[in-house]
């Protein structure tokens, strides 16, 4: 049985505590997705749980993937093309619900209005920083297990 097999999913789209998330990584761009995966490893943030990636180069991947449940987590290429990461965020507000936690790549700090347009929970900065990136997420998902928790 894997680590993800017995988890139950709560109203936020968190598994309670598992012990792999499934992150998806979208971008068109194969070295960007790479960079996302050699950035966070598969343990970047000690007190949380280990990653397993997915990668996805297409927007109807990301909603294949979603609809056949395959997806804890979601980091978005805002600058892909020809779907960008933020338009499929916001899709992904308003038609899933739950969703899982989203995080936005986008290719300037002053880009994170679009970041809160999109509804995605968090926002780095391209290129792939290796200390923000794994801050992001961090604290992303502790804000998802702390609302769980409350």
């Amino acid at each position: 049985m894997s680590g993800t097999d017995d988890v139950t999913s709560t109203d936020d789209a968190l598994p309670q505590r598992p012990s792999v998330l499934r992150v998806l990584v979208y971008s068109d761009d194969a070295d960007t997705r790479r960079q996302v995966i050699g950035a966070l490893g598969t343990r970047p943030v000690p007190d949380l749980p280990e990653l397993s990636f997915l990668e996805v180069a297409t927007g109807p991947m990301v909603f294949t993937q979603l609809d056949a449940g395959n997806v804890d987590v979601a980091i978005l290429d805002g600058e892909a093309s020809p779907e960008g990461g933020l338009g499929i965020a916001k899709q992904m507000s308003d038609e899933y619900d739950p969703r899982p936690p989203t995080l936005v790549l986008i290719g300037r700090a002053a880009d994170r209005w679009l970041a809160d347009w999109s509804r995605a929970d968090a926002a780095a900065t391209l290129p792939v920083d290796p200390i923000e990136l794994p801050a992001a997420l961090g604290d992303m998902l502790r804000g998802k297990l702390s609302q769980q928790q409350s």
